[in-house]
């Protein structure tokens, strides 16, 4: 996809991942960058800077999703790429069990990482089968491919959130409609500063990437159409050897578990 004269909207674009988007998808000369957040200040801060327009919406909210995509439509025309960026960390907590984290957690991180995308699109869908043109970017992570240690809720959830992402992309891929889903390892944002002393605990184990790597790996991801956007390269052979050898697997990540520790906050 190019994203020269696209519209675009962008959830948790006042910080972070988010961010990075809505700043290089301007660069990349977008007619309008939607910065949507919670934080409806951020969100304007970051609109101000990219020429944009600003929306105070929770994504997990599904009316306050769909009112913001018929406005947008309303003011500058299609939706042409719908970024669903949005999402929270948790970690487990004591005692650090798989099950620890409280209902509330679970139920935020499902609306949050899952439900929110299944808005989107259902907002977007409408009119972009229409038009036989369309495309969604849905922030996961690596933990929705292999695991994030010590979190479960977090990585349940992104789970979830690239099978839904498959979903989409084969019920309407001869649609004309686009799916791409972004699975970084650690990204230099407030979700890691949160943790430990920020250098992302077992999730960093391969560096920490700026924001702006990731968007860059984002740019080349969406031209070349590609459902996996992997800015961590090691990813896709952690996911391989997942694959060939589950039980293997698991146990390497026993190992780093033990290496490291349970998370804390």
């Amino acid at each position: 996809m190019q994203l020269r004269d696209r519209v675009i909207i962008v959830t948790g674009g006042g910080n972070g991942i988010g961010k990075a988007l809505c700043e290089r998808f301007h660069q990349e000369g977008a007619r309008k960058v939607i910065v949507a957040d919670l934080e409806q200040d951020s969100a304007a801060a970051v609109a101000a800077a990219v020429d944009g327009d600003a929306f105070g919406v929770d994504v997990r909210n599904e009316s306050q999703i769909h009112a913001m995509v018929a406005t947008v439509e309303q003011r500058y025309g299609v939706v042409d790429l719908f970024c669903s960026n949005a999402g929270i960390i948790a970690l487990d907590g004591e005692p650090w069990w798989a099950t620890s984290a409280p209902n509330a957690t679970w139920q935020a991180m499902w609306e949050i990482h899952v439900m929110s995308h299944v808005y989107a699109a259902r907002a977007c869908l409408p009119g972009m089968l229409a038009r036989g043109a369309g495309y969604f970017l849905n922030t996961a992570s690596a933990a929705g491919l292999l695991n994030q240690v010590g979190d479960a809720a977090y990585s349940t959830t992104k789970h979830a959130a690239v099978g839904f992402a498959e979903s989409l992309a084969i019920t309407h891929g001869d649609d004309g409609i686009g799916v791409s889903v972004l699975c970084p390892q650690a990204v230099a944002t407030r979700m890691i500063g949160s943790v430990g002393d920020g250098d992302g605990g077992t999730a960093g184990v391969d560096g920490v990437l700026t924001p702006q790597q990731v968007a860059d790996a984002v740019v080349i991801g969406l031209a070349a159409q590609q459902f996996l956007i992997l800015p961590h390269k090691e990813v896709a052979l952690y996911r391989q050897r997942k694959g060939e050898d589950y039980d293997r697997w698991l146990g390497g990540m026993r190992k780093l578990r033990r290496r490291f520790g349970p998370p804390q906050p």
